[in-house]
């Protein structure tokens, strides 16, 4: 049964397969020598380009928990109000100082109402992995537009 992902998560979906993967492959030659550094410019406990993009990325989705020490987001229920039978709940976990893809971690729980009961439904590995892909792009984003300036 294919179930349609809720119009923020549809949008923000849509916007990545729009954006060239920029900060993927190239040679040491053709990045800038800031590039090292600012990967690692942060006053918190995990990297601040990961940690942004993530507070960006789910920004419509109510918060419960975030410490940017431990690098951990916790959002409340969150439903589409176009699928008001649906909702969904996500944990991002920033693990590392360094923006890398293994830096970031992605988990997420759903649930759809039955007959007035919310029941727990399997998430598609593919939602937390194009979440896991919007977050690093942005934070990739972030760390293009500090160094430029």
């Amino acid at each position: 049964m294919h179930r349609r992902l809720p119009a923020p998560f549809t949008a923000a979906l849509l916007a990545t397969a729009l954006l060239p993967l920029a900060a993927c492959g190239g040679g040491s030659k053709d990045r800038p020598k800031a590039d090292i550094a600012a990967s690692k410019v942060t006053t918190i406990g995990v990297n601040a380009y990961l940690w942004r993009a993530a507070l960006d990325t789910i920004s419509f989705m109510p918060l419960v928990q975030t410490d940017s020490n431990g690098g951990v987001i916790v959002t409340d229920w969150y439903a589409n109000p176009n699928s008001p039978n649906e909702r969904m709940k996500l944990t991002v976990s920033v693990l590392d100082q360094d923006l890398r893809a293994d830096a970031l971690r992605v988990a997420g729980s759903r649930q759809v109402n039955q007959n007035g009961q919310w029941v727990d439904a399997p998430v598609q590995a593919a939602t937390v992995q194009k979440l896991e892909e919007i977050i690093l792009t942005k934070a990739r984003d972030l760390r293009r537009m500090a160094i430029a300036g």
